[in-house]
C-alpha cells in the first residue's frame, strides 16, 4: 500500500489495530488517507466501503472533516440520503458526505484523531436512520 505521506504515530498504530488495509495518497495537491473495505452498518446498499478522509494542512491540529465514499451509498429502503455530492479521488468517483462537528463538539486539539473522526462517521450512519427513519427491521 502507497504511504506518500506520514501520519502521526497514533494515528499509524490505530489504523493498523483495524485490521483493515489502509494508505495515504496525494492527488491534486491533497493529502487523502484511504482505508479500504471498510464495514458499513446494516441499512445501505453495501456492506463495506473504502473510506477517504482529506488530510488538511495543519492536522492534527487542524479539524478533520466530512467523509468520502466509494463505491457511494444509498439506503436500502430507498429513502434520499441529504447534502451528498461527488469528488474524483485517486482516479475514483468518491461520495463526499457534507456532514461537520458542530460547536457542541467542536475538533479538540490534542485529543481527537483519525480514530474519533471514524467514530463520527459511525455516528454518521447511524444518525442517517434516526433523523430519517426506514421500515428496515434489524
Amino acid at each position: 500500500m502507497r504511504q506518500q505521506f506520514q501520519l502521526p504515530e497514533n494515528d499509524v498504530l490505530f489504523l493498523n489495530g483495524l485490521g483493515l488495509q489502509w494508505e495515504t495518497v496525494v492527488d491534486q495537491g491533497m493529502q487523502w488517507l484511504l482505508i479500504h473495505a471498510h464495514p458499513v452498518i446494516e441499512g445501505y446498499n453495501s456492506n463495506i466501503v473504502d473510506i477517504a478522509i482529506k488530510i488538511e494542512t495543519g492536522y492534527p491540529r487542524a479539524a478533520l472533516d466530512m467523509a468520502y465514499f466509494f463505491p457511494g451509498l444509498q439506503r436500502a429502503d430507498n429513502k434520499a440520503i441529504n447534502a451528498l455530492s461527488s469528488q474524483m479521488i485517486d482516479g475514483k468517483q468518491y461520495q463526499r458526505w457534507s456532514r461537520h462537528r458542530t460547536s457542541a463538539n467542536p475538533w479538540r486539539e490534542g485529543i481527537d484523531d483519525i480514530s474519533t473522526h471514524l467514530s463520527m462517521i459511525q455516528f454518521w450512519f447511524e444518525q442517517e436512520f434516526i433523523k430519517n427513519p426506514n421500515a428496515i427491521t434489524a
